[in-house]
Parts: structure tokens; C-alpha cells; sequence
């Protein structure tokens, strides 16, 4: 399974996410009967946006930590949301979904040929896919600190693809009408939250097999190695149909 989050935490930080997820559900065109799976729900913060669109409708709303979705629940309820603690790696044990939305999530995931094949198996003809993940040049700054100190190796994990590569792999998994591109969204955060947000965010995949110590000294090493508290964040945008 993938690796758990801190909820609480990631809840009080100022995420980005929230508000590029929001932009990514603005692109989903619904008439508020639909099913539609949020692939990577976290927190709920944007499921909450896009189950207010489906007044007729429901959400399966799905992450790979227990505690983001334990997050959700308390956010959402129960009602018209259906909750999976689920590896998008693994094919996905639910019925037909009209649309999948999906922010901040793929990046974590290591093979993007399972991923889309997995998606493109629950969605029906003509469904539409609208997400958005790390692309090409995410977050190098800090990736370029942390393999200096030598820790490199979770980043191995985690894939910034671009648009030529991820078009493939959509085209190969039967999705059509498909739309990639890359935005620069620097990130400037107040200095007061930095080491908290490197923690939880951007470091958590390296700091799980460390002690409480050990972590927070790399953090913070992390944290004095940028010469600002600004997020080099570049999103890789995705539009896709299904094919009939």
C-alpha cells in the first residue's frame, strides 16, 4: 500500500493543491446525475467541491492512506459518497464510473501504464478523465538538496513525467481526445510554515523510515539549503476520453 499521510497535518498547512484541484474539477463537465471517482481524494477538500456539483449524483471517493480517507469521512459523510482505502496499482474493485477527476496524486505512482489501465477499466465509454499530478521539473530544487545529502533514492520512487510520455501511455491504455500540458506553479509559502510543509508534503517519502530525530534534522537541513521558502512546483495537466 502506499505510504500513510498525517491528515491533521496536511489539513492546517496552506496546500496549493486544493485550489488546482478546484481549477481541474472547473474542467469536468457534469449535469449533476453522475458517478464519478476521485482518485486520490487526500482530505476530501476538493471531493467536497465536486460532490456539490452532483446534487443527483454520487462520488467514490478513493486514497491510498487510511487516515485521509478516515479525513474525508469526517468532511463528507456518508451520504452519495462511497469510500476505498485502495493502491491504484491494483485494479480497482468498484462498478462503472461516468468521469474520474484525480489532483496531486499520480506523481506518488510508480507504473503510469498500470495506473491508466486500471482507470480506463472502471470508466465507461466516453467517460472522461481530468487530473492533474507532478510533471517534469517538480519540485527540482529540493529533489537536487536531498539527493546531495544523499537520500535520493525515495525520489526514484515518484514519477514527473511530461506530455510526450504520458500521451502514450494514455493512447495505449484506450483513452482518446487527449490533452497534456505542463504549468509552472511556484509556490511562495510563509518561512513559518516551511518546515512543517517540507515534512509532511514534500519530504514524507523520505523521512518514513527515520526516526522522529534523524527526520526532523534532514528537514531541517532541507529547509536551511533553500535560499527561500518558495515550492518549484510544475503540474502536468490531464484531459482524456475513453474510447466507445
Amino acid at each position: 500500500m502506499p505510504r500513510d499521510w498525517d491528515a491533521d497535518a496536511y489539513d492546517r498547512l496552506p496546500i496549493p493543491m486544493t485550489a488546482w484541484g478546484l481549477r481541474v474539477l472547473d474542467r469536468l463537465e457534469l449535469r449533476g446525475d453522475e458517478r464519478v471517482l476521485d482518485a486520490g481524494c487526500g482530505t476530501g477538500q476538493v471531493t467536497e467541491a465536486l460532490l456539490a456539483r452532483l446534487p443527483r449524483g454520487e462520488v467514490v471517493a478513493l486514497d491510498g492512506s487510511v487516515s485521509m480517507i478516515e479525513a474525508a469521512q469526517e468532511r463528507l459523510g456518508v451520504e452519495r459518497v462511497t469510500y476505498l482505502t485502495h493502491d491504484l496499482l491494483e485494479p480497482i474493485p468498484i462498478e462503472p464510473v461516468d468521469a474520474i477527476v484525480s489532483t496531486a496524486t499520480f506523481h506518488w505512482i510508480a507504473d503510469h501504464d498500470r495506473l491508466f489501465t486500471n482507470l480506463a477499466a472502471v470508466l465507461r465509454p466516453d467517460g472522461v478523465l481530468e487530473a492533474q499530478c507532478g510533471g517534469r521539473g517538480n519540485i527540482a530544487r529540493i529533489e537536487a538538496i536531498v539527493r546531495a545529502m544523499g537520500y535520493g533514492d525515495a525520489f526514484d520512487a515518484k514519477r514527473f513525467p511530461g506530455v510526450e510520455e504520458t500521451t502514450e501511455r494514455l493512447e495505449r491504455a484506450g483513452f482518446v481526445d487527449i490533452r497534456c500540458w505542463l504549468t509552472d506553479e511556484p509556490t511562495l509559502l510563509p518561512a513559518d510554515d516551511l518546515e512543517q510543509y517540507l515534512a509532511t508534503v514534500c519530504l514524507g517519502g523520505v523521512t518514513e523510515q527515520m526516526s522522529h530525530d534523524d527526520a526532523s534534522s534532514l528537514v531541517q537541513e532541507v529547509a536551511g539549503a533553500m535560499q527561500e521558502p518558495l515550492i518549484d512546483y510544475v503540474r502536468l495537466n490531464i484531459s482524456a476520453r475513453r474510447a466507445s
